[in-house]
């Protein structure tokens, strides 16, 4: 009978790790950043919590272990750890670590394709040079065009919409955008992004608590 009980204990919490989604979003030294169900936790080797074992870390790149299966974990990307990538975009935090120099950078997509972004609350919009426009598909240069100021004087700006950015498992849909014609650095995330989340800044955290 106990036998029975704990099969059928096992057998109803299979699928609750199945619907686990784990992101790895930076590392605070030695310390990984998982966002875990939508919960951020700072985590070393070794930790275990929720069912999910840090067993090594990268820059940018976590190892951990779930029910015996080892799972590499690429920063900004969500995984299913019942299986497959993706994972849900109903989350609704954002956990950023601070990289060289303090700046926040994170892993994500932008219509679904993948890109780097770098936190600028100092920008207006989303920005990006034309080369990561086309990379991503964007029919840029049917966009409004219009000068806009930089930090190295006038350039041109074309107006974009975005269909989704996605960070972890974070969805954003309908984000207004502009493609610059001078090469950029990064790609910026700015306040078309930002606006739509409560932000909070604890030393070297950057936690995103989207509004609604």
């Amino acid at each position: 009978m106990k036998r029975l009980a704990s099969g059928l204990l096992l057998a109803a919490l299979l699928p609750l790790a199945a619907a686990q989604t784990v992101t790895f979003n930076g590392r605070m030294g030695d310390k990984a950043l998982l966002v875990i169900d939508g919960q951020p936790h700072v985590m070393t080797a070794g930790q275990a919590l929720q069912g999910v074992k840090v067993i090594g870390l990268s820059a940018d790149e976590a190892r951990v272990e779930v029910a015996g299966r080892g799972i590499a974990l690429r920063q900004g990307t969500p995984v299913n750890v019942g299986g497959g990538a993706g994972g849900s975009a109903n989350g609704s935090e954002i956990v950023l670590a601070a990289g060289p120099g303090g700046h926040f950078r994170a892993a994500g997509s932008i219509n679904q394709r993948p890109v780097q972004f770098m936190v600028d609350t100092g920008a207006t919009y989303v920005a990006m040079d034309a080369a990561t426009a086309d990379r991503i598909g964007l029919d840029w240069q049917h966009g409004n065009a219009r000068p806009m100021g930089t930090a190295n004087g006038v350039a041109v700006a074309y107006d974009v919409l975005l269909t989704t950015v996605r960070i972890g498992d974070v969805e954003v849909h309908n984000v207004k955008a502009v493609v610059m014609g001078a090469t950029m650095g990064y790609l910026l995330l700015g306040n078309s992004f930002l606006s739509r989340f409560d932000m909070q800044r604890t030393g070297d955290t950057m936690r995103l608590t989207r509004k609604f």
